[in-house]
């Protein structure tokens, strides 16, 4: 079966860095896919996986998507109703949180509960930015994610997750922090596995399979 999958742009994500990473991937494992970028819900309706990536500022992000006319209203229905495969790349996961404490207190899309903090500097270099490694907290994890290895991030927030259930994988900068999340079939990732070479080619399969 044909997959759909749609790359959301609602003008705060490197979409065309990601779209490229999954055509990669189909290319190379001869996976029949759609990859498409778009800002129009009626898109999401149509898809088999959503992705949702971001950089920038929480609220910048937040509110961007807001502005989308009906675009979180159709995201909800595909990953809260319908349950089908969601992902969320950096700011893209850290929304999926309750509120955030990035300059001031924002509200996120409360997809998954936790508060998005500052990671204390102790004289660490900020943002956390390059390569580092991706430890599964679960022993079996899921498909998606099952062994460790070092993926490139670029971020100043974490998220801490109330239910640390929701944590499949963490990484260590000052503290311990979640950088894969999963409720049911949404999931998100603090690292960029568009820029991770080819375990981060390998994640994205793994999405796609999903």
């Amino acid at each position: 079966m044909k997959k759909q999958i749609t790359i959301v742009d609602y003008g705060s994500g490197n979409v065309l860095s990601a779209k490229q990473s999954f055509l990669k991937v189909c290319r190379k494992k001869n996976i029949i896919a759609e990859i498409n970028i778009s800002n129009k819900p009626e898109d999401i309706k149509k898809s088999s996986h959503v992705v949702l990536p971001g950089q920038g500022a929480f609220s910048t992000c937040m509110n961007n998507l807001k502005n989308t006319p009906l675009m979180i209203q159709e995201l909800i229905d595909f990953a809260l109703n319908k349950k089908k495969p969601f992902l969320g790349i950096c700011v893209g996961m850290q929304m999926l949180a309750t509120t955030s404490e990035e300059n001031g207190i924002h509200k996120g899309l409360g997809w998954i509960n936790g508060i998005i903090k500052k990671i204390p500097s102790q004289n660490l270099k900020m943002p956390h930015m390059g390569w580092n490694e991706v430890v599964p907290k679960k022993k079996l994890a899921n498909k998606l994610f099952v062994k460790k290895n070092d993926y490139y991030f670029v971020h100043s927030y974490y998220f801490d997750c109330f239910d640390k259930d929701n944590v499949l994988a963490e990484t260590q900068y000052g503290i311990n922090f979640a950088s894969i999340v999963q409720k049911e079939n949404i999931y998100g990732v603090q690292f960029h596995p568009e820029k991770s070479s080819e375990q981060g080619l390998s994640f994205i399969e793994s999405f796609i399979a999903l």
